[in-house]
């Protein structure tokens, strides 16, 4: 199959790499030529200047963008783009959205031919390094038995959600928990620099036991030297915190922690942190709380 790859930020350039290591035919596009410049330099790859060349190559078109409008864009409001879709072309998008987005696609896109699947991932810049993404895939299951082994090229274990939306709504199940694991976790470092213990090493205990978790093991450090300049981004948290806000609130779904951690977010943008990776939430209680 030939695979195009559209959106080489952070997670997209990795995940495409490994795409193209794993002897994949596969090709690049990116709103930004450096990055393809760079992508193609890396990877020895191929690139498309314009993406209605994406669509004309691809049996499988992979995005990795950012948002609900950005994936319109590319998809439906790109008339270029759409009426160069082949038909029985499977469609993975690993944008985190609303879990309106993908019912929506698929409505217009399944009466080409074209199926649409909902495929948000978790594991951060790390997880795309190594590939070693978790993907959580809404959307019709025969699609997905066509193009899991192209996934499993970046991911350590994907799994079938259910009908279309249902990746996404497990991301914001992921988003959830990981709000309220970030904000215990600075609660805790922040309790222990106050109250004079070795933080290192209240942290090396704690982390082999109950209160182990994948932030812990991956952030704790970078919290202790103050720094931030890497990871997951504040702003993209907040747009899939959001993102789970309206969606509680159709159901009138009880996440006030969750609320709670996004305002903490706002408050982290305020101070100029947006780019700032989510594990600030201590920096925002020692610096400005």
């Amino acid at each position: 199959m030939n695979i195009g790859f559209i959106g080489l930020g952070v997670m997209g350039f990795p995940m495409a790499g490994h795409l193209h290591k794993s002897k994949h035919n596969v090709a690049v596009f990116n709103r930004s030529s450096n990055k393809v410049e760079k992508w193609i330099k890396d990877y020895e790859g191929k690139a498309f200047k314009n993406i209605e060349d994406i669509a004309q190559f691809s049996d499988v078109i992979i995005l990795c963008i950012t948002k609900d409008q950005d994936v319109k864009e590319v998809l439906i409001k790109n008339q270029d783009f759409s009426n160069k879709l082949k038909e029985g072309t499977v469609i993975v998008d690993h944008t985190t959205t609303s879990s309106d987005l993908p019912i929506e696609l698929n409505k217009i896109l399944n009466i080409k031919g074209i199926e649409y699947l909902d495929a948000p991932i978790s594991g951060g810049q790390a997880g795309a390094e190594s590939g070693q993404l978790s993907i959580m895939i809404g959307g019709n299951k025969d699609a997905f038995n066509k193009i899991d082994d192209v996934l499993n090229c970046y991911s350590k274990f994907t799994k079938y959600m259910g009908k279309s939306g249902s990746g996404q709504l497990t991301k914001m199940v992921n988003q959830i928990c990981i709000a309220g694991l970030i904000q215990a976790l600075s609660e805790g470092i922040n309790f222990s620099e106050n109250v004079g213990l070795n933080s290192k090493d209240v942290l090396e205990v704690v982390s082999k036991g109950a209160a182990q978790s994948w932030q812990m093991d991956n952030r704790w450090e970078t919290m202790l030297q103050d720094s931030y300049d890497h990871g997951f981004a504040v702003d993209l948290m907040r747009k899939d915190l959001e993102i789970v806000i309206n969606e509680a609130s159709k159901s009138n779904i009880d996440i006030d922690i969750t609320k709670l951690v996004n305002e903490f977010y706002k408050d982290i943008q305020n101070e100029g942190g947006g780019r700032w990776d989510t594990s600030s939430l201590l920096k925002r209680l020692q610096k400005f709380a």
